[in-house]
């Protein structure tokens, strides 16, 4: 047997109709949200020096997300990996617009441009992520593009090896992360998006 709905009396339409202007005010409330999550960032680097000097003390690289607007790839390794671990404190994690003349203070303390930043760190794609030690030189090899699949395998990688170069105070075998072919911490080429 089902159940039969029974025609609605007069209350409940007078309910349901006050209620509606509310229900709607709910909505569109929260469509603003909806808006800022999906243009999620995380914190912008602005000062190379400071931040992975600061990201060192706590024996933690600077973990730098360089990417392009509207990149999916970015989005991907900002929401489902850099994101919630920073979100934990597990990482210090700033973010660079690759294609943007937005100022920031480089390793040596000059004024560059975000755009001018990334291509003197070898950044050709996005997304790539940098892993700096507490004088704002790469600490591992950079991740560029990404491998879904195992992405967070090479990610962690990455960041065992970086950690060890900061805690030890080594540079890496690969100063300006050259991409030299396969080997710990590197990333097989993956979907990206060249820069512009």
């Amino acid at each position: 047997m089902i159940p039969t709905i029974k025609r609605a009396g007069w209350a409940t339409r007078s309910a349901l109709a006050t209620l509606a202007p509310a229900l709607v005010l709910c909505a569109l409330a929260a469509m603003p949200a909806v808006a800022i999550a999906a243009e999620s960032t995380l914190p912008p680097l602005r000062n190379v020096a400071a931040e992975a000097a600061d990201a060192a003390r706590r024996g933690e690289p600077l973990v730098v997300l360089v990417t392009l607007p509207g990149c999916r790839y970015c989005e991907t390794v900002r929401r489902g990996y850099l994101a919630p671990q920073a979100a934990r404190g597990e990482l210090v994690v700033r973010e660079v617009d690759m294609a943007a003349g937005t100022p920031l203070r480089d390793a040596a303390g000059r004024m560059t441009t975000a755009r001018d930043w990334a291509r003197g760190q070898g950044v050709r794609v996005a997304p790539t992520v940098l892993f700096l030690d507490g004088n704002g030189q790469s600490a591992a090899t950079p991740l560029r593009g990404i491998q879904p699949d195992f992405y967070g395998a090479y990610l962690e990688q990455a960041l065992d090896a970086a950690r060890e170069r900061v805690r030890a105070g080594q540079a890496p075998d690969n100063p300006q992360g050259q991409s030299t072919g396969m080997r710990a911490g590197s990333v097989p080429a993956g979907p990206s998006i060249a820069s512009r």
